[in-house]
């Protein structure tokens, strides 16, 4: 697509992402008017209209941030492992986050958005090592192998979850209703720890972004251009896992966002980093508010958790890219 199209579909993107945040607000067990809207931004008293709008203000931000931060990581993974159906919930990423945030309420009584963040990152990365070592073994880390090596970790480190949780029912209570992927509980102290992460992973990932399209060409025609291919793709994934593990961490595991998206913007924006990350934020949050609009009124007046309405969504899609990409062999 020449540059003028991608202009038309950067602004296409901002108008969408822009109404689907007008309808988060307004959408949910009570519908408000735009009007309402704008009194809730405009006035200081109180009422309470303007009381469910400020409450659900956090949440429709969290998912902006948490729907780029998915979609972002998921577009790095796809480059750095070359790897057409990388998303951190089929490589292990989310299972590994997920243990660790269990060990530390479980065994340490830990809370708090910020060291739930920590744990998951340092979970998710080394569940990323342990699945990408896995898939090397033998003739090479092949698109098949590293799912099938983050199905077998991720099925092992959900067995330790169990073991975890189930004597504990407090703590299973939690982690039953965490690992839906919801966002209805996030407040302005998730937001906040949310967005120090999520500017960090945006800001390295963009640094990096020239690099990563210099690798795309080879690792000799890279290194030749003076990239420091290795340096490069180690930098890539730890931005990819902190954006992955910190939603994974306050949220539950969300599926499919990091798949889906990238694929997509691909078709608008093609392959260029510098434009697919940006597109592919965008992207995500709009999906993940469009999930959490559509979880709010498919059972009205009871929700569907954001994470099942994108396993909904991705699964087809997941099929599609497999059988378009047509990934085979061991």
């Amino acid at each position: 697509m020449k540059t003028k199209g991608k202009i038309y579909v950067f602004v296409l993107l901002v108008i969408l992402l822009v109404v689907v945040m007008i309808l988060s607000l307004s959408i949910g067990a009570k519908s408000f008017s735009f009007s309402s809207l704008l009194e809730a931004f405009t006035t200081s008293k109180e009422s309470f209209e303007i009381s469910v709008i400020q409450q659900r203000l956090p949440r429709t931000v969290f998912g902006v941030l948490a729907g780029a931060s998915l979609a972002v990581s998921g577009c790095l993974m796809q480059n750095i492992t070359r790897n057409p159906i990388a998303d951190p919930s089929i490589l292990g990423v989310n299972s590994g986050a997920a243990l660790f945030v269990v060990c530390g309420i479980s065994f340490f009584r830990i809370s708090g958005p910020f060291p739930y963040i920590v744990l998951g990152f340092l979970g998710a990365l080394l569940s990323s090592f342990l699945v990408y070592g896995i898939a090397s073994s033998g003739a090479g880390a092949t698109p098949l192998k590293l799912v099938l090596a983050g199905a077998a970790v991720s099925i092992a480190l959900q067995s330790f979850i169990s073991m975890i949780t189930m004597p504990n029912t407090q703590v299973m209570d939690t982690f039953r209703f965490w690992q839906t992927g919801s966002i209805s509980g996030a407040d302005w102290s998730g937001v906040q720890s949310l967005l120090i992460c999520f500017g960090i992973g945006m800001t390295l990932s963009f640094v990096l972004a020239h690099s990563l399209n210099m690798t795309s060409l080879g690792d000799e025609l890279a290194t030749g251009l003076g990239v420091r291919v290795q340096r490069t793709r180690a930098l890539a994934a730890l931005a990819g896992v902190l954006l992955c593990a910190s939603v994974t961490a306050l949220a539950g595991p969300i599926a499919f966002v990091g798949l889906m998206i990238p694929h997509i913007m691909r078709l608008f924006c093609g392959n260029n980093m510098l434009v697919l990350l940006p597109f592919s934020a965008m992207g995500g949050s709009i999906l993940l508010l469009i999930s959490d609009i559509l979880g709010r009124v498919l059972l009205a007046p009871s929700q569907l958790e954001v994470g099942i309405v994108t396993a909904l969504l991705g699964a087809p899609v997941f099929i599609w890219i497999v059988r378009k990409a047509r990934v085979k062999g061991l």
